[in-house]
């Protein structure tokens, strides 16, 4: 069951200082970002939480995992202004994934495109299905995945990075990912899946918070200038998304989605 809410739903769960982050948007699960805000605004909170552990991110339902930011806000963009707000909605979720004291257990269900991409690799530790493929389609309509490049490329290499934004127009399988590092596992049903999340976050939940924290901290390194490079990339995005090739490229999108 997902949610009908326009502007998408967002719920957190906690047990057992396991903290289950769930969103979901009746556009397979994409981004408007008013959720975009709502979500960066939850990791900050539960950073800060002492009852909170492990964090788990997932999406609901049993398809796409997600679809990337809300494509009817990007159509809608026309000005500068508009263009860098909507492009830094991932950038501040992001960094808040980055600069969380909690480690955060990806669940990766299904498909995933643009920036659900970026939230996938802002994730610690990521386990999916053999139907949690991959890809980065921003070139075809006149932009690119700027804001998100750096935590990509950050799991998956540059060449890795290079490969999956060139090839725009091709899905990578699960296996590709698990093979590049955004994923650490894949299997087979969604019920291995939610079995191996389970116990791997009960595991997690039960070692020692300190030295949690501090591998956080360890596999962040060198990340801290994100805060500006990440907004500098939103308004890199934002200048492109008026130019008149993405422009006429989103006209035809549009045509072909109806």
């Amino acid at each position: 069951m997902t949610t009908t809410r326009e502007n998408g739903s967002l719920y957190t769960h906690i047990e057992n200082t396991i903290a289950t982050v769930e969103f979901g948007h009746p556009a397979s699960n994409s981004f408007p970002s008013v959720l975009l805000e709502r979500l960066a605004n939850e990791f900050d909170k539960l950073s800060t939480n002492d009852e909170v552990s492990i964090i788990i991110l997932k999406s609901e339902g049993d398809r796409a995992f997600c679809a990337g930011a809300s494509f009817d806000e990007l159509v809608a963009i026309d000005n500068l202004e508009k263009g860098k707000a909507f492009f830094s909605g991932f950038a501040n979720v992001i960094n808040a994934m980055r600069r969380c004291s909690k480690l955060i257990v990806g669940r990766v269900q299904g498909k995933t495109v643009g920036g659900g991409v970026g939230l996938a690799a802002a994730c610690d530790y990521v386990l999916a299905t053999e139907q949690a493929a991959i890809k980065l389609s921003e070139f075809t309509i006149g932009i690119g995945p700027f804001v998100i490049a750096p935590a990509v490329e950050r799991k998956i290499s540059v060449s890795g990075l290079a490969e999956l934004t060139l090839d725009a127009t091709s899905w990578k399988n699960a296996y590709w990912a698990k093979e590049k590092g955004l994923y650490a596992r894949v299997f087979e049903t969604q019920n291995e899946l939610d079995k191996e999340v389970e116990i791997l976050s009960e595991k997690l939940a039960s070692y020692n918070p300190e030295a949690l924290a501090e591998m956080k901290r360890a596999l962040w390194k060198g990340t801290e200038h994100w805060e500006e490079l990440l907004i500098e990339r939103a308004e890199t995005s934002g200048k492109l998304v008026l130019s008149d090739f993405t422009k006429k490229a989103l006209q035809l999108t549009m045509q072909d989605m109806k």
